[in-house]
Parts: structure tokens; C-alpha cells; sequence
């Protein structure tokens, strides 16, 4: 839901300061929706029901949604709610049946990395690139350099990295060829190719088998709108995604520096291109490398000239780096509890980041809100952080919960996605030529070889027919000889037997 001058309704103050619309609207401005937000809170206060919200209004308003389901909870805003108890109550008394709101599915598409519960989400290794690689990896400065090695020899031989066996094939093929390739390309070290080839290995364990293939997303297909001009809620099935912390962190990595890098800059749009909410953020970032925490940084800081707003849900802000948090205009607080000294620290440090409000002991309220209220704090039109407010989240026109398996899987089967992406593409690339390679070498190896035994065992004919010849020419003459010595001595003894003339 969204008001004529392009701002998103979320929230209705519940004392207003400032008096805007009918004294009680808390509007997000399209204009600045593209610098970054954040939804916190403890579990079971409505964090998950403030992000439906939001991602149900920029769809309204014709902007994109890319978020990720962590507990399937998000399924079911394909189809319309059916408020009832306190929603209904809500909806009552804010009068929102007279702002426009009514119950209605909205547009979605499923993805899954595994491809079980959505259309197939594939990047080729190419895409992912070396550096990306580098970082997500953990390598060194040496190791990162045999990687670059790596993807040089790949391309300079026209071998394509496509899917993760391809980058294994052509690992090894230059650990078994690093003398060959050391005049080019310098001294490969084998313990510093051997660690890559280890790391590639744990990575693989975690998934990357799946995620890394064709036919790989087309960055445009997550920035398409249905034919009333709503853009699509393109959902991704995160339940088991979370399980592996460096594969999450590799799907928005590549996400984020995808979009970065093939989306024009847009200065500041009257509203995004794409925005982007990912659930349970902290696990982004727990155990990150520095290397990768800087570079997830960097496109935070930088993408929002692209046009693509980024959105993080987690416990606390405390979750976050500080560099990030820093990037996170739009706040919406959950209730946080706070029992221990720990937890107390959080809540003022939670306080602290809210503009002061002279009419709220911020502090203080965090821990008093009820489900489905928060503090909020949305920038204005000229980019500044408003006062924060007590309010009420508005309640999401689309059903709250998951749907079954039988009705995803309809939706899923009659998705253009899915007749795009559905189906795995395993073309001709590196690891197919290399094997190819592999087998005519052993070919040529084995009739080499054979020739050489053929020589060493194939008899001489020439010259088995001159000994032949020259055996039995021998045993003529012999015979021949032997004859007529025998004729002779016969002669001399019966001439002197019978007294033959003389």
C-alpha cells in the first residue's frame, strides 16, 4: 500500500510529533528507499511481518523484491490474507479499509539454490570470477595469484569455467603441468595449489556443486513486473541455505557485485530498480572473513547509485558490522528483552541509533513494545533521519505463513523461470576438454607404446628367408658332398675287393 505521491505507508505513529498526511502516517520515500534499511528485534515481535509489509508495498509501487525465506514464512503472499483477531482489529481501527488497503496475493517467484522448493538460482564460475573466489576462499596473496594463474590458462586455451568441476579439472591440470607452465607464468607453487584445491573441496561440501552451473540468472529476470505493473516477489527458499553459512555468503556476494556491475548508474531515481531484504542477517556475517566483510562493505556503500536498495533483518543491530550499519537509513526497532547486563547494553546501544525523540524515553520503550510495534525512523526528502516514533506496523494484504508443497510446486511448474532455468545445461567447457585431452594423450601413449613392443618382438623376414635359404643350400651341398665322398671310398674298397682295372 502506497500513498499518490510515491511513499510507502508502513507504519501509524501512535503519538505522533510531527503531523503529516492525517497526523498518524509513517511513509517510507520512494526517493530514498535505495539508501539501505534495517529491521530489528527479538524473535516473535513482528520483524517478519514488518519485512512482508514493506516488500508488499514496493511491489505495489512497481519495484522488484529479491528476499530470502528463512523459515518459509514468506509463501504465502502469493495468495490474499484473511485478517482475523488483532489484524482485523488493526485494520479497523487505523481505517485502513478507507486508505486502500485491501487482501490480495501478490506476484511471486520461488528460487532455490538446490532446486527443491523454487526454480534452480545458478551463477557460472566464470561470473563468480577469481577475486570473488579469492575472498571466499580465505586465500593468501600467493595462493589468490596461482588462482588468477588458473583462470589465465583457462581462458588464454579457451577452456570455459562453467560449473564447479570445470574449476577442480583445471586445478588439477595445472598442479600436473606446473613445470610446463612455469616459463609463462611463473614458479606455481605445489603446497600453495594443493591449498586451493583443499578449499575448493570444503566449499564444494557446503553446496557449491549446486550453485555453480548454467544455466546461470540473467540479472534481469529478478526486475520484471506482472501485467498490472507490480513488480515480482522473487523469493528465495533459505531453510536449508542457512545451514551453510559460506554458500549464503557466496549467493549474495555474487548477488550483490552481479547487480553492481551490470546495472547503470541511475543518480537519485524517483524510486529503485530492485530492492533486496535478506532475513536473518547475522548470519551473514558471523565468522566472515575480513577480507569478504570488506568487500560486502564496499558494494553496500556503492550500490545504491545503482538503483538497488539493500534491507537486513536480524536480533540486534549489534549483528552488524559497523560499516554496514553505518549505510542503514531506514530503521524500523522491534521489541529487544532485556534481562542481563549484555542484553541491556544492547538496548542502549539499540536506543542510540535512533534520531532523539524529546517525547520517548527510547531506551526505555524498546523493551515495552508489543508485537507488531516498533520504533521507526525513516530519512525525509532531503535525506535526514526523522525523529523516532512509537508506532504501529500496518498488517500485509498477501497471506501470513507458508503454503503447502502441492501449491508451491504449481507455482513453481508454471513460472517462465522455471522453463528458463529448470532444466541443468551441461555444455562442452574445461573439465570436458580436459578429459577429451587426457584420453587422446593416453591413446597416442598406448599406440606408441605398442609400436614399440611391436618392434622389439616382430621377426626379421628378410632375414629368416636368407638363413632358411641359406640352411638348406647348405645341407644340399653337404649331401651333395657326402655322396660322392661316399661313392668314392665305395669305389676304392670294391676295386680292390674284385680287383678292378687299374
Amino acid at each position: 500500500m502506497f500513498t499518490s505521491d510515491k511513499r510507502l505507508f508502513i507504519a501509524a505513529a501512535e503519538n505522533p510529533v510531527t503531523l503529516e498526511a492525517d497526523g498518524r502516517e509513517l511513509c517510507l520515500e520512494a526517493r530514498m528507499a535505495n539508501r539501505h534499511g534495517l529491521i530489528t528485534g527479538a524473535t516473535g515481535t513482528g520483524k517478519t511481518i514488518s519485512l512482508q509489509t514493506m516488500a508488499e508495498s514496493f511491489s505495489a509501487m512497481g519495484v522488484p523484491v529479491l528476499l530470502t525465506d528463512i523459515k518459509g514464512d514468506l509463501s504465502a503472499v502469493c495468495r490474499p490474507g484473511t485478517p482475523g483477531g488483532s489484524i482485523a482489529d488493526r485494520i479497523r481501527d487505523l481505517g485502513l479499509r478507507e486508505k486502500g488497503y485491501e487482501n490480495r496475493g501478490y506476484p511471486v517467484c520461488f528460487w532455490d539454490v538446490t532446486g527443491e522448493a523454487g526454480t534452480p538460482l545458478r551463477a557460472t564460475v566464470s561470473d563468480m570470477g577469481p577475486a570473488l573466489l579469492c575472498r571466499l576462499l580465505e586465500l593468501n596473496d600467493v595462493q589468490s595469484g596461482i588462482l588468477h594463474i588458473v583462470f589465465r590458462i583457462a581462458d588464454e586455451n579457451g577452456l570455459l569455467l562453467l560449473d564447479f568441476k570445470d574449476l577442480r579439472a583445471m586445478a588439477a591440470h595445472v598442479a600436473e603441468n606446473r613445470a610446463a607452465y612455469a616459463a609463462d607464468y611463473g614458479h606455481i607453487s605445489p603446497a600453495s595449489i594443493g591449498a586451493i584445491q583443499r578449499a575448493l573441496l570444503r566449499l564444494e561440501e557446503e553446496g557449491a556443486g549446486v550453485f555453480f552451473g548454467e544455466p546461470a540468472l540473467n540479472i534481469e529476470d529478478l526486475l520484471r513486473t506482472d501485467l498490472s505493473g507490480r513488480g515480482y516477489l522473487n523469493i528465495i527458499a533459505a531453510d536449508k541455505l542457512m545451514q551453510k553459512p559460506r554458500l549464503y555468503a557466496a549467493v549474495l556476494l555474487w548477488l550483490l557485485s552481479e547487480l553492481y556491475e551490470r546495472l547503470p548508474e541511475t543518480g537519485d531515481a524517483e524510486k529503485p530498480r530492485l530492492v533486496l531484504m535478506f532475513d536473518e542477517a547475522h548470519l551473514l556475517f558471523d565468522d566472515m572473513p575480513d577480507v569478504l566483510l570488506q568487500k560486502v562493505e564496499q558494494v553496500v556503500r556503492l550500490i545504491r547509485s545503482r538503483g538497488v536498495g539493500v534491507y537486513f533483518i536480524t536480533q540486534n543491530p549489534a549483528d552488524l558490522p559497523d560499516a554496514v550499519l553505518a549505510q542503514l537509513g531506514n530503521r524500523v526497532q522491534h521489541a529487544l528483552r532485556a534481562f542481563t547486563p549484555r542484553e541491556q547494553k544492547a538496548v542502549r546501544a539499540a536506543a542510540e541509533t535512533f534520531r532523539r525523540n524529546p517525547a520517548l524515553d527510547t531506551e526505555e520503550v524498546i523493551s515495552q513494545l508489543c508485537t507488531g510495534e516498533a520504533l521507526v525512523s525513516f530519512l525525509d526528502e532531503h535525506g535526514a533521519p526523522a525523529m523516532v516514533e512509537r508506532a504501529l506496523i500496518l498488517p500485509p494484504e498477501g497471506g501470513i505463513g507458508p503454503i503447502s508443497p502441492e501449491e508451491r510446486r504449481d507455482i513453481i511448474d508454471r513460472s517462465p523461470m522455471q522453463r528458463l532455468y529448470g532444466t541443468v545445461l551441461d555444455r562442452e567447457s574445461a573439465c570436458e576438454k580436459l578429459a577429451a585431452q587426457a584420453r587422446k594423450l593416453r591413446e597416442e601413449e598406448e599406440e606408441a607404446e605398442e609400436t614399440r613392443r611391436t618392434k622389439r618382438t616382430e621377426p626379421d623376414m628378410w632375414g629368416e628367408l636368407l638363413g632358411s635359404a641359406t640352411r638348406q643350400a647348405g645341407r644340399t651341398i653337404g649331401n651333395a658332398v657326402g655322396r660322392e665322398v661316399g661313392r668314392a671310398i665305395l669305389r676304392g674298397l670294391m676295386g680292390s675287393l674284385f680287383g678292378g682295372r687299374r
